[in-house]
């Protein structure tokens, strides 16, 4: 190890969303040093910015951590893959770019269970608008009162207006709206009820990640460094009293060194790196220190419990009549008119993200809010990765908003280089399951509207032999996957509660120095994607540590 220590004034862990967005409003100050670490390389794999080129970046080495699941009761016995982005932008580099803040309620809970009223809606908002660039306001931010009183212009987060519409899909919206679910312009004012297509983090048909967004023009800052392909080992810390993290050790350039912080280390490695990292430097459930033999630096045994994801459950309608990727990308002439629209004019299939139609509806009457988010595609393959199904067809994946179900988090052994076992144990409570019966029906219900079936519609899978609670359930197992939305892993809560991680103000329960900034401190999941709102909570946290509260 290098015997030099180099000092800084914050340090960040992880270049992915917040923490991109965290170098940026650190370093503004030009009085701040500050070293933003990145265990991947360079955001300069060109399918990073061609929008279909996630299914390039997932379950790539390049640019994704590969974790898998371990094999899961709810699945069936199956494990799943689990990307992670390993990039400069992190999992903005690598996701689906769609823009969705979830509910005002989301909010208005985590507010009651921590006990700051800082985390209320009314409170989140102006921090999603803060750094918020959206299509709908004209550079002068006019526009109608809706989206004035809602959105931002000039922001580093652009937001846009998808670049293609599918006749088949705008079937399926008058159909949603055929079974009760009714339109809407903007699923980002805090009830994201109705059917309409996803807006997107995109700019002129290209990926618009974190890095481009809030690296590109102040990585030049004298008092910003960045170490990208350099991976952290842990945390160090000064004993002396209550502890403090005083730095990082990191390996870099095949040694390793020690880099310390004279203000703060945050982490903000996610949901599944920020535990890993805290257990792996003594903070943690102490039995499962112990067992890998960690000295014991704060136990704190909610680090790596509260593990939740969303869970799409993906319904195959075989389709008649209708246009679908599966009939325009069969023949090589096919995919060669895809790349030339792209090439010529930025829009077209490789301009998508991976679903284009949204719907947020109920499972049943039994809920006020809807608890179902819909991400419908002109297309359908037999599993992530596979080629397309040799017929046309759709795709409607469904997902329970607020899942019962936890999982966990936890090392295998001190080796930081040994991934983590990832337990999300998904469909095992009884609720769950029941929701997942329940939203395949409602996808019956709109394949079966007169908008939609018009196409003769074939349930391909799960198949509509399956009518009962328990098939329902099993076969959900079956066909579902991880629509890559972890999150609860370092959850914040009040200083009483035995299961809370960080306070409201994401420091670390008992361990002064020390921050956690990323999805991993959300107490309960958000009621839809989780990307912007890791972004508005990396604002507010900005702003926390900068005023050193």
């Amino acid at each position: 190890m290098r015997n030099d220590a180099t000092a800084f004034d914050y340090i960040v862990v992880g270049a992915g969303t917040a923490g991109c967005l965290l170098a940026n409003r650190l370093s503004a100050d030009p009085g701040n040093r500050v070293l933003l670490i990145e265990a991947g390389g360079r955001d300069n794999y060109h399918w990073i910015h061609i929008p279909v080129g996630y299914l390039y970046c997932i379950d790539n080495p390049r640019t994704d951590w590969m974790f898998r699941t371990e094999p899961d009761p709810g699945l069936n016995g199956r494990s799943l893959i689990y990307p992670r982005g390993k990039t400069l932008g992190g999992c903005s580099s690598i996701n689906g770019m769609l823009y969705i803040r979830g509910q005002a309620r989301d909010y208005d809970g985590w507010a009651e269970a921590v006990g700051d009223d800082d985390w209320r809606w009314e409170s989140c908002l102006p921090d999603f608008v803060r750094h918020e660039d959206h299509c709908r306001l004209d550079e002068n931010g006019d526009g109608d009162a809706a989206h004035r009183d809602f959105h931002g212009h000039g922001g580093e987060w652009r937001v846009e207006k998808q670049r293609l519409s599918w006749a088949v899909l705008d079937d399926f919206a008058e159909a949603a709206v055929q079974a009760g679910i009714p339109r809407t312009d903007d699923f980002n004012r805090g009830d994201n009820e109705g059917v309409d297509y996803f807006e997107v983090n995109q700019r002129g048909g290209w990926r618009w990640n974190a890095s481009k967004a809030f690296l590109r023009g102040v990585e030049k800052r004298s008092n910003l460094t960045l170490w990208h392909s350099t991976q952290v080992l842990g945390l160090e810390f000064d004993r002396g009293g209550a502890p403090r993290c005083t730095g990082v050790r990191v390996e870099r350039g095949g040694e390793e060194e020690v880099a310390r912080a004279q203000r703060e280390v945050i982490l903000s490695a996610g949901a599944i790196g920020s535990p890993q990292l805290l257990q792996l430097s003594g903070i943690g459930p102490a039995g499962l220190l112990a067992e890998h033999g960690i000295p014991l630096v704060r136990e704190l045994p909610g680090v790596g419990e509260n593990l939740q994801d969303h869970l799409q459950i993906r319904s195959v309608y075989r389709v008649s009549g209708a246009k679908t990727l599966n009939t325009l990308a069969a023949s090589w002439l096919g995919k060669a008119r895809i790349g030339m629209e792209y090439l010529l004019h930025r829009t077209g299939p490789m301009s998508m993200a991976p679903s284009q139609l949204c719907a947020f509806t109920r499972s049943s009457d039994d809920y006020a809010h809807p608890n179902l988010e819909y991400h419908v595609q002109p297309l359908s393959l037999p599993a992530f990765g596979q080629p397309l199904h040799d017929f046309p067809a759709i795709t409607a994946s469904v997902c329970n908003l607020n899942p019962s179900s936890r999982g966990t988090v936890r090392i295998k052994s001190a080796d930081p280089r040994q991934a983590p076992a990832i337990a999300p144990n998904y469909l095992s409570s009884e609720e769950d399951r029941k929701v997942a019966a329940d939203s395949l029906r409602v996808t019956r219900r709109i394949a079966e509207q007169p908008a939609f079936a018009k196409y003769r519609p074939e349930e391909v899978k799960p198949g509509i032999e399956y009518q009962s609670d328990d098939d329902l359930a099993r076969l959900a197992g079956d066909i579902g996957t991880t629509i890559f939305h972890p999150v609860g892993t370092a959850k914040m809560g009040r200083a009483e509660d035995p299961m809370a991680v960080v306070d409201s103000h994401l420091r670390v329960h008992g361990v002064d120095g020390l921050r956690v900034v990323d999805a991993s401190v959300m107490p309960t999941i958000t009621s839809g994607n989780t990307n912007s709102p890791t972004l508005m909570i990396a604002e507010k946290a900005a702003r926390w540590i900068l005023a050193g509260e």
